[in-house]
């Protein structure tokens, strides 16, 4: 057994993993279907109350300075790229490591894990990847099977106690 004082496990029992999350490559939803519709009714009421502001501003004599206005669009366009991404974003588990399509791609090789924590959260199960070098690496678990998943990968690769 390894013993090194990161979650680094022994070649067996990284095989012992990739045994019990068969079948690989392991594909799901990043975020849980219902967190991303919540972020697009969000996203619509966000809309119905800025299109009334912005009628009331100009039928009123004092208007939105135009910079005010540019903030609110650049905004609610950010928001509307994170919704977007929320809904299509999709976490794979496979022999190489783990990747998940956001708004940049997060991606980490078995090979550069050195510990993991598995954050069980109500809207999102999350697993924090450490690496050799860098900052650690968040993925998402939207579906049951990748929340699993996530849940023994944290234990093979916990950081240990010498």
């Amino acid at each position: 057994m390894n013993l090194s004082p990161f979650g680094r496990p022994s070649p067996e029992e990284h095989e012992a993993l990739m045994a019990q999350i068969e079948p690989l490559p392991l594909r799901g939803r990043a975020w849980p279907r219902w967190i991303a519709a919540i972020a697009w009714i969000i996203m619509a009421v966000i809309a119905v109350r800025l299109i009334i502001v912005l009628q009331l501003s100009s039928e009123q004599e004092q208007a939105l300075p135009m910079p005010v206005i540019a903030s609110l669009v650049v905004c609610f366009g950010a928001l509307l790229w994170m919704s977007v991404h929320m809904w299509t974003s999709v976490t794979e588990v496979s022999d190489w490591g783990i990747r998940q399509s956001w708004i940049t791609r997060r991606e980490v090789p078995w090979t550069e894990i050195q510990s993991t924590k598995f954050i069980p959260l109500l809207a999102s199960k999350k697993l924090v990847c450490f690496v050799q070098k860098g900052r650690p690496v968040t993925f998402q678990a939207g579906t049951p099977e990748l929340q699993a998943a996530f849940a023994r990968i944290s234990l093979v690769y916990r950081k240990r106690t010498i």
